[in-house]
């Protein structure tokens, strides 16, 4: 396998160089930028993932991973900061950002964050299957575009991962700990309703209108994504 090319947008030089060093250790190819406008032109590359800082001196990281998930970009990104707030957690999520870990930070877990991502990215990994479906959703994973009933369905990229992992497995219980765990690769002690959060966006999208309710509540363990009505 060619080496893993890993790109870091951050403005503090001290933290990029260490980050760099650590990194280039363990046998990775990284580069540096120190801005997000340079980050922007640098990241539409082909590179295996993103280390992006938030607080940059032009354009903030939300408005860097934001503006390359419009351009089609699907690099894993992984958000690196001092903001520990669940909004901007969930914010940069929101803005297509797979993983989040704050400052300051051991060096052993953001590579293991790193890894983490790196399993799940499809170049990693064999092609998914082209279409899930689950009565009247579909979703086609290649094209990222669900539809239901016929109509289209606008999803985060977050939102649209975990549709996924739901539709992968079609009516069996998934805990929350296994949702965070493959959605969002890690396990957050301090984002425990991160997943309720997120399954709160897609019930009003998935089954807001529609009689038939696909995504279910499995009381105190999680969810599940399924064609069988309760009774």
């Amino acid at each position: 396998m060619a080496t893993t090319h890993i790109l870091v947008i951050e403005d503090d030089e001290r933290i990029s160089n260490f980050i760099k060093r650590g990194l280039e250790a363990e046998g990775y190819l990284v580069d540096v930028v120190h801005d997000g406008q340079e980050g922007v032109q640098r990241g539409v590359a082909p590179y295996d993932l993103i280390i992006l800082d938030l607080l940059l001196p032009d354009m903030n990281g939300h408005e860097v991973c934001q503006t390359l998930r419009c351009e089609q970009i699907h690099t894993p990104i992984l958000i690196l900061t001092a903001k520990d707030a669940l909004e901007d957690k969930l914010s940069g999520f929101d803005h297509g950002a797979d993983d989040y870990l704050t400052k300051p930070f051991a060096f052993e877990e953001l590579l293991a964050r790193i890894k983490a991502l790196l399993r799940r990215s499809p170049s990693y990994n064999e092609p998914p299957d082209q279409v899930l479906q689950v009565v009247d959703l579909t979703l086609n994973q290649s094209a990222r575009e669900v539809r239901r009933g016929g109509k289209t369905i606008s999803l985060t990229r977050k939102e649209f991962d975990l549709l996924t992992f739901l539709m992968s497995n079609p009516n069996k219980a998934l805990s929350r700990t296994s949702i965070l765990e493959q959605v969002w690769g890690y396990h957050y002690d301090t984002l425990t309703n991160t997943v309720d959060v997120y399954i709160g966006y897609l019930r009003k999208k998935i089954d807001g209108r529609s009689k038939i309710k696909l995504i279910q509540t499995v009381r105190d363990f999680g969810y599940k994504i399924s064609d069988h009505q309760p009774s």
